[in-house]
């Protein structure tokens, strides 16, 4: 197969894998060497499906000794296979990055042979990469789960970023959806990254030169309504490897059906957007807002709100504890607003000491006043005369968390227009709005 056919197979198999996202860690360049990698993140564009891209984003290989039922690539699925050598990934990623197409390259892989092996081809490529092609930009590898550690090490000190999916929130449906995964086979390269990243730091401390281990951490995925667990679970979990494992990020991404199986859901609203965007958002809260995941849910309440915000329908839930005044609260408590974000707080702390503050300074600030008038005073007053009830503050917060809600629901269901788009709208307009308009009142 043509170096452009394996290309179109492999990428397009790694779309469905969302663990990737800006680098996170630093090199400068060098003379002699291609490219960098900067602190602040990657160039970032779009797919199609709205998901953040920024890499060479493809698979070694689709093939895979797995039957994960969800999977495109899984050993019972009818789909053409092949595999990219380690030359001709160097060579694609070089060439990209020539033509400023990208900034770094995603590597992951199907399971071909054994865990060992295909580990020892990532490692390959990788080496080559560094040390042949003497590329510096950014490296995301994907770590086999079952691979000899040894290997996973030798990775580790090549690559910036490396994840290992977790697949699925629960062992019962690990089980029941991946045959040959285990989730101890699954943890334990997790938490071999994790002591290699801590022991690495504790070396740079006396070694400046020593070289870095998995320099901007490791990310995990989970998959979002392929299985029956609650938006509490989901959450528990993420919040676990967080405190356990310092991962980096948790990825949600929503189950897409690509294969048929009678183990999988029927999705007849199509895949789940708005509940992996709830996820997201709460995930937010648990890493920037001193959030835990029992305050945003219960077993009693284990599903997010469908048309607000998790941080507004928290402080909704929570009336007893606003409103906040502005000049004198503290800075955990500021973050606990409803469109107070991480920098607005930031500039409101900072501000403060100077002189008192108005709802004006507040916007300029970034503060989203549609939702935090509801929450602050200023100088002991609210921005307007607001009743401080559940019914009342949610019916006002409702109406443009619905509006979001249904643009991402239904994100496929409009177009953009253009000055040469010969599209016309089916509906016809009202006789008033003719009249109307005949008199100058639109």
């Amino acid at each position: 197969m043509s170096l452009e056919g394996k290309l179109k197979i492999l990428a397009d198999a790694a779309k469905y894998d969302v663990a990737c996202t800006s680098s996170g860690s630093e090199r400068k360049g060098k003379k002699g060497f291609l490219g960098n990698a900067v602190s602040g993140g990657i160039c970032h564009s779009f797919s199609a499906d709205g998901r953040c891209i920024s890499l060479l984003k493809i698979l070694m290989t689709n093939y895979c000794i797995y039957d994960c039922k969800y999977c495109v690539n899984r050993c019972s699925n009818d789909v053409v296979r092949t595999a990219f050598t380690p030359d001709e990934i160097c060579d694609l990623t070089i060439e990209f990055y020539r033509r400023n197409y990208i900034e770094g390259l995603f590597l992951s892989s199907g399971i071909m042979v054994s865990a060992d092996y295909t580990m020892e081809r990532l490692y390959e490529t990788i080496w080559k990469l560094r040390n042949v092609y003497r590329f510096r930009g950014y490296v995301h590898v994907k770590a086999i789960p079952g691979a000899d550690p040894v290997l996973i090490e030798k990775v580790g000190f090549l690559a910036d970023r490396m994840s290992i999916n977790l697949e699925l929130p629960t062992s019962d449906s690990l089980k029941k959806l991946c045959p040959g995964k285990t989730r101890e086979k699954i943890l334990l390269p997790m938490r071999q990254i994790q002591n290699g990243i801590t022991e690495n730091k504790n070396e740079l401390v006396v070694y400046r030169n020593a070289p870095k281990f998995v320099p901007a951490g490791q990310s995990t995925q989970m998959i979002v309504g392929a299985t029956p667990e609650n938006d509490f679970q989901m959450v528990s979990v993420a919040e676990a490897l967080y405190q356990k494992f310092q991962l980096k990020r948790v990825f949600y991404s929503a189950y897409v059906p690509v294969v048929q199986d009678k183990n999988l859901p029927a999705l007849t609203g199509g895949p789940p957007l708005l509940r992996e965007h709830r996820l997201y958002q709460a995930d937010w809260l648990l890493r920037f807002y001193g959030f835990q995941a029992g305050e945003l849910l219960s077993e009693e309440r284990p599903n997010f709100n469908i048309f607000l915000d998790p941080k507004c329908d928290w402080a909704i839930r929570h009336l007893e504890e606003f409103p906040v005044e502005v000049m004198t609260a503290e800075y955990p408590k500021l973050l606990r607003v409803p469109g107070i974000g991480v920098r607005s707080a930031q500039r409101i702390a900072m501000a403060r000491r100077v002189g008192s503050l108005t709802f004006s300074d507040l916007k300029k600030f970034g503060v989203v006043l549609k939702r935090a008038m509801y929450f602050l005073t200023c100088a002991g007053k609210m921005m307007m005369p607001v009743r401080m009830e559940e019914n009342f503050i949610t019916s006002q917060l409702i109406g443009d968390e619905r509006r979001k809600s249904w643009d991402i629901e239904h994100s496929n269901s409009f177009r953009q227009l253009s000055l040469f788009d010969d599209w016309r709208p089916e509906a016809k307009p009202e006789k008033d709005d003719g009249v109307k308009a005949l008199f100058g009142e639109m």
